[in-house]
């Protein structure tokens, strides 16, 4: 499970972080709140900010990092059963994950429909109206055009929840980078492994901690500081400096930077 922080050192930022977020540096945009720009409602009436934020934001702009290859590198030693990830930048797939082996679970760039009659608009196109700085609208409907990122007020992809069925039952360690876990249902996922799962959480700071009360209740969390714990395992820090020591206790330092320079 992945979120906003591993992209953080790319230049992207996270959306919640006081001061550097996303939610803190929309002012530009005269927004009636900072989440207006993730809204389906909003954006039907004005989605000129959302447009103007894409074209930061679009693939292209940015590199992988560190975090993103050692997803790909899980995957090429045949450990990945699959990646969630909450980003939308397709780093993944840039540092070479292959997409049957993501969840992207607030979508991506990687497609577009019309948000009217749902006709599919080939990406590329839809990028490049973007870039010019005009909306992108339908060819069939003259409706709207959004890459398919996941808006407040819409459902996530029918295949975050059919995969999430077979996936997690099946795994024998979790490890959770760069996210705060407050965003549900993806933050609930933590809690679908089975009971003797270990579960590694890779971030600058704690999430998602139980207290004795609510493991008490069944609310669940990470169980890191109560007694008793047996499972729950935390490495804090900058989690692309975290998982480039992991990768080298591990022993596959000079396969993993031998990946990272392919792209360089």
């Amino acid at each position: 499970m992945s979120g906003a922080g591993i992209s953080v050192s790319a230049g992207i930022p996270d959306f919640r972080t006081p001061g550097t977020g996303l939610y803190d540096n929309l002012e530009k945009y005269n927004l009636p709140y900072p989440e207006a720009i993730f809204e389906i409602n909003y954006f039907r009436q004005n989605p000129q900010p959302f447009f103007f934020l894409a074209k930061e934001l679009l693939p292209g702009n940015y590199k992988p990092q560190p975090c993103h290859y050692f997803v790909r590198l899980l995957d090429e030693k045949g450990l990945l059963i699959r990646n969630y990830t909450q980003n939308i930048d397709t780093l993944e797939r840039s540092a070479g994950v292959r997409g049957e082996m993501l969840i992207e679970a607030h979508g991506s760039f990687a497609q577009a429909h019309c948000i009217e009659c749902k006709e599919e608009h080939i990406i590329d196109t839809v990028k490049d109206t973007i870039k010019k700085g005009d909306v992108p609208h339908c060819t069939k409907c003259n409706g709207l055009v959004k890459p398919d990122i996941v808006f407040f007020g819409e459902s996530l992809p029918p295949k975050f929840f059919e995969s999430m069925k077979k996936d997690f039952p099946q795994c024998d360690l979790l490890i959770v980078i760069g996210t705060s876990l407050k965003v549900q249902p993806f933050a609930s996922l933590v809690e679908t492994v089975g009971d003797d799962c270990p579960r590694l959480l890779i971030n600058r700071e704690e999430v998602h901690v139980a207290s004795a009360f609510s493991k008490f209740l069944g609310i669940g969390g990470f169980t890191f500081n109560l007694e008793g714990n047996v499972r729950d395992v935390k490495a804090l820090g900058d989690c692309q400096d975290v998982v480039k020591q992991l990768v080298e206790l591990i022993g596959w330092k000079e396969e993993f930077e031998a990946m990272m320079n392919e792209n360089k």
